[in-house]
């Protein structure tokens, strides 16, 4: 990167703290009052910083519209789904990916189990919103208000004897997920079908899609398929970061 880009974005992060004249920018990045002019004029032309009546520089709105359109261009399935396809490579069972639209969670990908036992599951369907770990960990993002509103308007049938009954145990184990950042659906839906899930958070920390492995008793066991939990979270975790544009792991 040459010397003159470097500078003019290194004034960026810098007005992100607040307004700055001229002199504090100069100072910041070791230069003469003059280049920090030229470079800041050139900014400003972009839109990108604004002049102020007190002569003091800010972030531009257009740098603002810039990056609100970069995140509504971004699709979470087009950035995810090489990875969906590695750790299918990696344990061989069903992968999903998922987003929660207009009060309900969809599947958006899905790479099949290699093994002949298949979930009957579409991209484009509902899941099972007060059982599916996709839908748990989704919902569970949310506010408490936000949260309780949706439990109570649910119905909850009982698929199978592990199915959520109500909405305090419904509003219990997403309180449980949202402290613990993972999923499970262990025979909630269909005894003979778990499933293991994980978020994909966007810049902001919040939760734009989750991700899941399933696979039948008859190819694994709960507690067999529980042990690729750590997979899956770093899977999930990978996605978050090329979907959020950083480069490092999240501290916990």
């Amino acid at each position: 990167m040459s010397q003159t880009v470097d500078r003019a974005l290194s004034i960026l992060p810098l007005l992100a703290q607040g307004p700055a004249d001229l002199g504090q920018v100069a100072e910041r990045l070791g230069v003469h009052k003059s280049t920090a002019l030229r470079l800041l004029r050139t900014l400003h032309e972009h839109g990108l910083v604004y002049r102020q009546e007190d002569q003091r520089y800010r972030l531009g709105a257009r740098l603002f519209a810039l990056a609100q359109e970069a995140v509504e261009n971004l699709d979470v399935r087009e950035i995810a789904h090489s990875h969906l396809v590695a750790l299918n490579d990696r344990c061989g069972h069903t992968v999903h990916l998922a987003v929660y639209e207009e009060q309900e969670v969809l599947y958006i990908d899905k790479v099949e189990s290699r093994y002949p036992v298949r979930m009957y599951s579409r991209i484009g369907k509902p899941v099972a919103i007060t059982v599916a770990a996709v839908a748990k960990l989704l919902l569970a993002d949310l506010t408490e208000p936000e949260r309780r509103v949706i439990a109570e308007k649910l119905d909850y049938p009982m698929y199978t004897s592990r199915s959520t009954p109500n909405a305090a145990a419904f509003l219990k184990e997403l309180g449980v997920v949202r402290e613990q950042g993972w999923a499970t659906d262990l025979g909630g839906h269909e005894e003979s079908i778990n499933c293991i899930g994980a978020p994909i958070r966007g810049a902001d920390g919040r939760v734009v899609a989750a991700m899941s492995v399933s696979a039948p008793n008859v190819v694994v066991t709960a507690e067999e398929l529980l042990t690729l939990l750590p997979l899956v979270r770093r899977t999930a975790e990978t996605i978050s970061r090329e979907y959020s544009g950083t480069t490092q792991p999240k501290k916990a």
